[in-house]
């Protein structure tokens, strides 16, 4: 498998990032444009329900505890133009909250905190379904 940093040269991206705490968005927003990715972002549902759709993302990384409501509402509230390869990531993780986030459509549950190389392992398999074959 290629790494996350071969295949976006390849194949960039659209991201769209939901996380309320600040630093948490802002290092995951930095880091996925480094690799070359477009990204944008949001804090709240509000403000990612009105942004979200207009984006065109191929991806989106949603926290699940967000101050007006949860990321598995966000999911199903946003009426995306195409389907979006949904990642949610959380400090929750109970069996629960990942059948929650598969029942809502989120593709996996990340932990947090994570391992670099466990986002780029999804940043890999999101930009493989995303380039035409």
């Amino acid at each position: 498998m290629l790494r996350c940093d071969e295949i976006t040269k390849e194949r960039a991206l659209r991201i769209f990032v939901v996380e309320n705490h600040q630093d948490t968005l802002k290092s995951l927003e930095l880091y996925l444009a480094d690799l070359g990715h477009e990204v944008a972002t949001a804090r709240t549902i509000e403000s990612a329900l009105v942004d979200l759709p207009s984006f065109g993302a191929d991806m989106l990384i949603c926290d699940i505890g967000l101050p007006d409501g949860t990321g598995w509402e966000l999911l199903r509230k946003a009426q995306l133009p195409k389907p979006v390869f949904a990642v949610a990531m959380s400090g929750f993780g109970m069996n629960a909250d990942s059948a929650s986030s598969r029942e809502a459509g989120f593709r996996h549950h990340l932990l947090k905190p994570f391992k670099v190389a466990e986002l780029d392992k999804l940043l890999d398999e999101a930009a493989a379904e995303c380039t035409p074959t």
